[in-house]
């Protein structure tokens, strides 16, 4: 696995936004998230030693932009730099988020087709009206390899129509003081949504504040994965 943030800095951009943890961790630090910059690490993926081999070696998953959004719209003279060095690492799975789906067709290269086989594209969605916007969407795209992003979920909501070609649904909570509420309800009815149309299924996190059987609790942050995991509720298709 490797991590690969050609740019840093994002803008807030719907309800889902609200405590992201970029922005609290930068406002700890004085940096203002709102200013996009180009990282040191922008060649990453094509860096070689004096071996002359790649640095990032190769059939490694490679999380882009988990710091940003790859489609935003401040990083548009970069990003088909980027491309091309995707394309160049075809050995590489590339994996990125992004809640600006609708900008997704005019931020592709004009050779992608129906898709380049080593990129994921995971849209993220946290309420009902999000999910009913960008998945109509997303449902259209040119894309080999889709993800769902249900992080943070603030909301019960209904997916299953959107599932039909989709890897994989992620299902998270929010993580701050203040955050939403996750009930455990809505996170095993998406689990169920996955299971009807054979679609692999992560619950990834509870959320600080979490409603099981009807008790809420609170969660320390290092609690929230490992307390997913240990629900034992994710789905794998082949488990059929």
């Amino acid at each position: 696995m490797a991590m690969w943030n050609p740019w840093r800095g994002c803008h807030k951009y719907s309800e889902g936004c609200q405590f992201c943890y970029i922005h609290k961790g930068d406002k700890r630090r004085g940096i203002d998230t709102n200013q996009i910059i180009k990282t040191d690490n922008f060649m990453s993926p094509i860096e070689k030693n004096k071996k002359g081999e790649y640095k990032i070696k190769s059939g490694q998953v490679v999380y882009l932009c988990f710091s940003s959004d790859f489609l935003l719209e401040d990083a548009d003279d970069w990003r088909m730099e980027c491309w091309r060095m995707i394309k160049e690492r075809s050995d590489l799975h590339f994996i990125f988020l992004t809640k600006r789906i609708e900008r997704f067709e005019a931020c592709i290269p004009d050779d992608w087709g129906s898709g380049y086989e080593n990129v994921t594209v995971g849209c993220t969605i946290e309420n009902q009206s999000r999910a009913d916007e960008r998945l109509s969407i997303f449902k259209k795209l040119p894309i080999i390899h889709k993800n769902v992003i249900c992080q943070p979920l603030i909301e019960e909501i209904d997916i299953v129509k959107y599932l039909d070609d989709v890897e994989l649904v992620v299902v998270g909570g929010e993580s701050d003081k203040n955050a939403r509420s996750l009930d455990y309800n809505w996170v095993l009815s998406l689990r169920q949504q996955c299971i009807q149309t054979k679609t692999n299924f992560e619950f990834r996190q509870c959320g600080t504040h979490f409603i099981k059987d009807g008790k809420q609790f609170k969660l320390n942050v290092r609690q929230l994965c490992a307390q997913a995991r240990k629900a034992g509720i994710d789905f794998k298709v082949e488990q059929i």
